[in-house]
């Protein structure tokens, strides 16, 4: 654990911070990839990915406010100034209205831009997930025994009654601290899924598929994924022994499923078949009326 890597005068840089940007470089880097395979302009995918980036932050702390609305109001500074209060649905949410918007802006499909993003968001969470290791910020899991169990002493949260948290016999979120007690190492957990749901994402890109095919996937893989991992997170249980997250996963799943269901019979686009004829297409071609 290394939640502050160094110190550059009155700046601090803290891993968190970087893997989140290490996060949004590895975003572009596949975005571009597949901007170069279908023969758009390569500057686009840094269109989508900084401004996806700017209003996911944005809606990220939004949905962070919502959700503990009482604690903001109590202290609405930290509103501005507070480095934690990030939530990735809600940049998530964001993030696509951003993609929206440059996609409109460039007059191209938004489901083929949203197909390009799919591996990029996949392989962002897995490096973000990452930060979360580093810094320790609390997004670790229930008390364990497994062998590769972990504590984290230097939690830039603090690790602490707290924050060491397990769920009474009515799922009820309780201190479960003690000298020596070991966690779940969820973000590990969730770095390793994503980067499954990545490869199979970038295994699946050249496939003749409608256009949004490859986001509706990411839908289906990625709330799977963290459906499962919530089970071994310290978050309030809010449904039935099901966390909040765990209900907002459950959602994306069905939706994916369904939306796949509903365009299987739809033919491939020019803009989804362009890895053929790569140099024959630009983004003219995506134009859509």
């Amino acid at each position: 654990m290394i939640p502050i890597l160094f110190h550059l005068g009155p700046l601090t840089v803290y891993s968190f911070g970087m893997m989140m940007a290490l996060g949004f470089l590895a975003a572009d880097y596949v975005i571009r990839l597949e901007c170069q395979r279908r023969g758009f302009d390569p500057e686009y995918s840094s269109s989508v990915v900084i401004t996806a980036a700017v209003v996911g932050i944005v809606g990220s702390r939004i949905y962070a406010i919502m959700d503990d609305l009482p604690t903001y109001l109590a202290d609405p500074k930290s509103m501005i100034f507070s480095g934690s209060g990030f939530v990735f649905y809600g940049g998530m949410i964001g993030g696509i209205l951003g993609a929206y918007m440059v996609s409109r802006w460039y007059r191209i499909s938004f489901a083929v831009t949203m197909d390009m993003c799919a591996p990029a968001l996949a392989i962002g969470q897995a490096i973000g997930r990452m930060g979360c290791q580093l810094a320790g910020d609390g997004d670790w899991g229930l008390p364990s025994t497994l062998p590769w169990a972990m504590a984290y002493p230097k939690a830039i949260v603090g690790w602490n009654s707290e924050s060491v948290l397990k769920l009474d016999d009515h799922y009820r979120l309780v201190s479960g601290f003690f000298r020596g007690v070991r966690v779940h190492p969820a973000p590990i957990y969730e770095t390793l899924l994503y980067l499954g749901v990545f490869a199979i994402l970038w295994s699946m890109r050249k496939r003749d598929q409608p256009a949004g095919s490859l986001i509706f996937w990411y839908m289906v893989l990625a709330g799977a994924a963290r459906f499962l991992v919530e089970f071994v997170r310290i978050n309030p249980r809010v449904f039935d022994g099901l966390s909040e997250a765990q209900l907002i996963a459950f959602a994306m799943v069905m939706v994916g499923a369904i939306a796949l269901a509903l365009i299987s019979k739809r033919k491939p686009t020019v803009t989804d078949q362009s890895e053929k004829s790569p140099s024959s297409i630009t983004a003219k071609d995506a134009i859509q009326a």
